[in-house]
């Protein structure tokens, strides 16, 4: 419109604008932008929904690592935020928590989507990339076998660690079915064999066997793959050979422990002995060989508690006092050998562990040994007896490296 035309409609339809300068009209026109309009109204709302949404996935993935039931959502974690909400003056608390769906199906489908999402990701990487397998067989106190796989791969310059799948063996145990298992989840999700670089297994027959082996079948397949045992496990096998002394002296603390947990009044006098010595453990523990970290706890929590353990069996069983008297010494030695055992595999079971890291924790356990070993070949050392163990493990932890 011409700037005269402009002027006269300005001065016929709203002449109480006329004299007016540009600024006013300026402050009009933000004024009417800043006016919430209807589609900014159903914006606004679509991005309060969506960042509950946000919400309710995080606090599902939360609920999901820490194991706890899916109803804790709505029975704790809600009623938590409404109380922080309201203490800190802030938007209405019911208008927030609204936003947050949290029940026990809402978080039981969040697990499931953010799970088969996860799953999707791993299965999308490890079509195109290379990776090691690690399998473990093992069978349930119902009977069932059960073979699980987990797969190390590089992602964002990263070492990751996750596991690939749990699966049921039907009939029976062997490297063939081990096998046919592993092959056929991967031809279900598209993964190609030729991308396994290297596979990890506890060294069974079942597993390493020249002809029959897991092994033996996966190089048909993939003939440049690396067969690795397990550092962990090769050198649990190795520290089970102990001396005849350490062994007998293992056995006594053994007999002492079922002797006082087994039986239920023991077990009740000695909680009581525990209050009375003012002792920081309340509790034995039983041994195990499973796992070489409940089996190095055995002795090192009895150690701990030795003189209450003295002081109890006194009127309960004399023998067992007198040998485990005899064997103190022993018992030390267990407890130090085992606890730095744990402490090695612990570090070895870290998720951002490499080859340089690796290396360095084992040399830092084989300098250790070497620290034990000279000191078991001076005279006034009695555990000579345990020379070829130490030995054994300090060779099988060289090989290793």
């Amino acid at each position: 419109m011409k700037p005269s035309r402009l002027q006269d409609h300005l001065n016929k339809m709203y002449p109480d604008k006329k004299d007016k300068n540009v600024a006013y009209f300026q402050d009009l026109e933000k004024k009417h932008n800043a006016q919430p309009s209807v589609s900014k109204l159903f914006s606004m709302a679509a991005k309060q929904d969506d960042d509950g949404l946000r919400v309710s996935y995080n606090i599902s993935l939360l609920i999901a690592q820490t194991g706890k039931p899916h109803t804790i959502g709505e029975t704790l974690i809600l009623p938590a935020i409404k109380e922080v909400i309201t203490t800190v003056p802030h938007k209405p608390a019911a208008d927030i928590i609204r936003k947050i769906p949290l029940s026990n199906s809402s978080v039981q489908r969040r697990i499931d989507e953010t799970a088969e999402n996860i799953e999707k990701s791993l299965y999308n990487h490890l079509k195109t990339s290379k990776f090691s397998i690690r399998l473990d067989e093992s069978t349930l106190p119902t009977n069932e076998a059960l073979l699980l796989s987990y797969v190390r791969f590089i992602k964002d310059e990263k070492i990751c660690r996750e596991l690939l799948f749990a699966r049921n063996l039907e009939t029976d145990t062997k490297g063939e079915t081990v096998f046919k298992t592993l092959e056929k989840f991967c031809d279900e999700k598209g993964i190609p064999l030729m991308n396994i670089i290297s596979a990890a297994t506890d060294g069974a027959p079942a597993m390493t066997g020249c002809q029959k082996g897991f092994i033996s079948y996966l190089k048909n397949k993939i003939p440049d793959v690396l067969a690795v045992h397990c550092f962990i496990h090769r050198q649990d096998l190795v520290a089970r050979n102990l001396s005849e002394r350490l062994f007998q002296s293992l056995q006594h603390v053994i007999r002492a422990v079922n002797k006082i947990q087994n039986n239920s009044l023991n077990d009740r006098l000695f909680n009581q002995l525990f209050v009375d010595n003012d002792e920081d453990f309340n509790r034995l523990i039983f041994h195990t060989e499973v796992r070489r970290l409940s089996k190095g706890n055995c002795p090192t929590r009895f150690y701990n508690l030795f003189d209450s353990v003295i002081e109890f069996l006194e009127n309960k069983d004399t023998e067992s006092r007198e040998n485990l008297i005899t064997s103190k010494n022993d018992i030390a030695y267990l407890t130090d050998l085992y606890t730095s055992l744990n402490d090695m595999n612990l570090q070895l079971q870290d998720d951002d562990l490499n080859l340089i890291k690796t290396k360095n924790v084992v040399a830092a356990f084989v300098a250790e040994l070497l620290l034990h070993k000279k000191n078991i070949g001076r005279p006034q050392t009695k555990l000579r007896s345990d020379i070829k163990y130490k030995l054994l493990l300090l060779n099988s932890i060289n090989h290793s490296s």
